[in-house]
């Protein structure tokens, strides 16, 4: 055999071996995926007293416009698609109002806290796109106007939850490249204090834990979690290099910013929740900025 056939012959087999390797890492990384949307995640649980007041239930509405609910489950919280690539990821949001196919019906108080506050449904599975990590730090009083508007919208129909993710994210989920909330909260975390609504950092400390999910634990941005390949990275909020900050010199142009989308050069910016964070007061958004405009800055970026 000549040289050149056994050099061939040598690279056909370390071919074959490669494509033999890369479909077992594909066939665990689905395996291990099933294991991880499956696993039971034990939380310790404290029921919050539910309520059927007006003033909770006012709250509750202003939460759900303004705090991404609606982006996920729909103004009427039926349900609504929010992902859809056109090559195979596509997620829907439930329906969780009142009405045939709601997925929250048969919740009990401490459900809501479970899908609130720790990502995990009533049997302690994870619920894969609930951004718990944005909501795991909500007052108790927060948390029950929020459950307290949901409970009495008005009744509609809609669907459970849709989750269609093509096999590299799927396997990238197995391998942990990718984590769902329930993964992430620190789940024997206390529930925050209550402060009080004003242009306070203390305020902008509680209205930035919104800001945890997209734009990372240390506010330094990045990648989004789960979002597609096309998506631009999350920008960063901390003082640093590259921070967006700098751009909004005034806490009016950061509240123009959040009720038009652009920036102040006009600039579109893509995928941030405009349709919630538009609803948002102006002490809410004035807090976000004084907070957000006087983070210390950290060593090493």
């Amino acid at each position: 055999m000549t040289r050149g056939r056994r050099w061939l012959r040598r690279a056909g087999v370390a071919l074959a071996v490669l494509v033999v390797l890369a479909g077992a890492g594909l066939f665990a990384g689905e395996h291990m995926a099933e294991r991880r949307r499956t696993r039971v995640v034990d939380v310790p649980v404290q029921a919050v007293a539910l309520r059927d007041d007006e003033a909770a239930i006012a709250r509750g509405r202003y939460l759900f416009a303004s705090r991404g609910c609606v982006d996920c489950h729909g103004a009427q919280g039926n349900g609504r698609v929010f992902i859809d690539d056109g090559k195979g990821l596509r997620i829907a949001g439930p329906h969780i109002a009142p009405g045939p196919g709601s997925v929250v019906a048969g919740y009990a108080a401490e459900d809501w806290v479970r899908a609130i506050r720790h990502g995990v449904n009533p049997q302690g599975r994870p619920l894969m796109v609930m951004p718990s990590e944005d909501y795991n730090r909500f007052t108790d009083d927060d948390l029950a106007a929020l459950v307290a508007y949901v409970r009495h919208m008005p009744p509609t129909q809609g669907g459970k939850a849709v989750i269609e993710m093509p096999l590299p994210v799927r396997v990238a989920y197995g391998f942990g490249l990718m984590q769902d909330a329930a993964a992430k909260i620190d789940h024997a975390r206390a529930p925050e204090k209550p402060v009080a609504d004003a242009v306070s950092l203390e305020h902008g400390a509680y209205v930035a834990n919104m800001c945890l999910g997209c734009h990372g634990a240390a506010l330094a941005g990045g990648r989004i979690p789960g979002g597609p390949p096309e998506w631009p990275a999350a920008a960063r909020l901390a003082p640093g290099e590259g921070s967006a900050m700098p751009r909004y010199g005034s806490a009016e142009a950061f509240a123009a910013m959040f009720k038009s989308g652009r920036r102040p050069d006009g600039s579109a910016i893509q995928v941030m929740p405009f349709d919630s964070l538009s609803q948002m007061n102006d002490v809410d958004v004035r807090a976000l900025y004084l907070y957000l405009s006087n983070l210390p800055a950290r060593s090493g970026g």
